[in-house]
């Protein structure tokens, strides 16, 4: 039998574009799930759980415009492509899977709350870029991520998320805040480390230590207020606190006592005698 060259082969007819196993499982679980909301439009749905599916890939879920929470904790998902036009989405849970890259989050501006617990990041670097641009982020958990075993992880999170108030199920605390800035952010650091009672002290950088310790000295016998340069250094707050009080200039308040003012009466009647009045000075330093 003579083959015709222009009949297309036997191996080409049975290539045709078909979604894959997984993709068709997601699908199945998507639609399963919309009968059992009883959605009929996709504008309807709000919500979707997704969990303990054994999920690997997710269809594109872009079509569900208004959709808010979305379950897909406990399934064997690698990464995050099927959210791009989800921009309504609140609340997200992707704890539990395989995911190793979260490129694709940044496309979410109103997530509040995000789960990635028990997953395969190991850049912190990447996350935290994706991340960065998601200002209505309030709770994030990355816990049991191979990321975390980074030098002040927590820190590190805490400085370029500041937005983030609970993080690994623990609330932040203005002390760590205060710590990232001593840490990643040394220039800033500096200058809030040169301010005292309002103007500049010595406190040069030392890139070895984050804190330029002076030994604690006493005011000498012949300390002279006004314009002096003593930058003496105090081991009491209290002891700055009164040295500072007794420089600054004294200011004096003087007003008439008007009780040894005779009243017009009292003038007529000439029951008071004609002494000056009386003034009253108060003085404040």
């Amino acid at each position: 039998m003579i083959r015709n060259p222009n009949a297309p082969s036997l191996r080409n007819a049975n290539v045709t574009r078909v979604p894959s196993a997984a993709l068709e499982s997601s699908r199945r679980a998507v639609e399963d799930q919309l009968k059992i909301c009883g959605h009929k439009r996709d504008a309807d749905v709000l919500e979707l759980f997704l969990s303990q599916k054994e999920l690997t890939e997710v269809i594109d879920l872009s079509r569900f415009k208004k959709l808010k929470y979305l379950w897909l904790h406990h399934n064997k998902l690698h990464g995050i492509t099927f959210l791009t036009r989800n921009y309504c989405l609140t609340e997200l849970y992707l704890n539990n899977n395989g995911i190793f890259d979260i490129e694709g989050l940044h496309y979410l501006p109103s997530l509040h709350i995000l789960m990635l617990h028990h997953n395969e990041l190991t850049n912190i670097d990447a996350t935290m870029k994706e991340l960065k641009g998601m200002l209505n982020l309030k709770i994030l958990s990355l816990y049991q991520n191979p990321l975390t075993q980074y030098n002040f992880y927590r820190l590190h999170v805490i400085y370029h998320l500041p937005g983030v108030e609970v993080l690994d199920r623990n609330q932040v605390t203005e002390k760590e805040r205060r710590s990232t800035i001593t840490i990643f952010n040394h220039e800033q650091s500096h200058i809030l480390q040169s301010i005292a009672f309002g103007g500049k002290v010595d406190a040069s950088w030392d890139p070895r230590s984050p804190f330029k310790q002076k030994p604690a000295q006493k005011v000498p016998s012949d300390f002279a207020f006004g314009n002096n340069v003593d930058k003496t250094v105090f081991d009491d707050p209290e002891d700055a606190v009164f040295v500072r009080s007794m420089k600054r200039s004294v200011m004096a308040i003087t007003s008439l006592n008007w009780d040894t003012v005779p009243t017009r009466e009292e003038k007529y009647l000439e029951e008071k005698s004609t002494e000056p009045a009386q003034m009253l000075t108060v003085t404040l330093r």
